[in-house]
């Protein structure tokens, strides 16, 4: 069987993640798991799926940014992609793992891709070093006082943050943020 995966990290990503559902579909996903949840979240519908995959099965991404948060998380996805008997395909790439090159062509991009995404956050991390000696960068804005005031609501209701967070369309650290101002 052939499975997708989506995901964005945050709802707002609407363009994206309907692409991402797109593709999957046109390349032949019979079951897409998706989720809106940051990659250093909990993502339990990746979890779900590679608890199902079987011999001869085939996961399917669009991005490998939208699978694998670094080198580390790639090598230990595609091992029990493997341990299952599947193959990993990613679109982008036109990569399939169904054999060795591969496979080689998965970490060589996995490493690569980790490598920008390094570079870039010491750029940002620079640049807002920058606006802040320069007075230009003021920090994130404060949440709105009514999602706050709904936020603490829920909370003394016992909704879990993460209900919260999906339900007001947040992230779950703004729930974290709200509960502690």
């Amino acid at each position: 069987m052939q499975f997708g995966y989506a995901r964005t990290s945050t709802v707002e990503q609407k363009a994206g993640y309907e692409a991402q559902l797109r593709d999957l579909e046109a390349a032949g996903a019979e079951k897409v798991f998706k989720e809106q949840v940051s990659s250093v979240g909990d993502r339990s519908e990746l979890e779900r799926l590679l608890g199902i995959l079987r011999t001869g099965d085939v996961l399917i991404v669009t991005k490998l940014d939208r699978l694998a948060r670094s080198v580390a998380d790639l090598v230990t996805i595609s091992a029990r992609i493997e341990e299952a008997g599947a193959t990993l395909k990613i679109l982008s790439l036109q990569l399939d793992t169904g054999n060795a090159q591969g496979r080689l062509m998965v970490n060589v991009v996995g490493a690569i891709a980790q490598f920008e995404r390094e570079l870039m956050l010491e750029r940002q991390r620079e640049g807002i070093s920058k606006a802040k000696a320069d007075g230009k960068y003021k920090g994130r804005k404060p949440l709105d006082p009514a999602i706050t005031a709904k936020v603490r609501q829920m909370h003394a209701d016992k909704r879990r943050p993460t209900d919260i967070a999906r339900a007001l369309g947040i992230g779950r650290t703004s729930v974290y943020r709200a509960l502690e101002s």
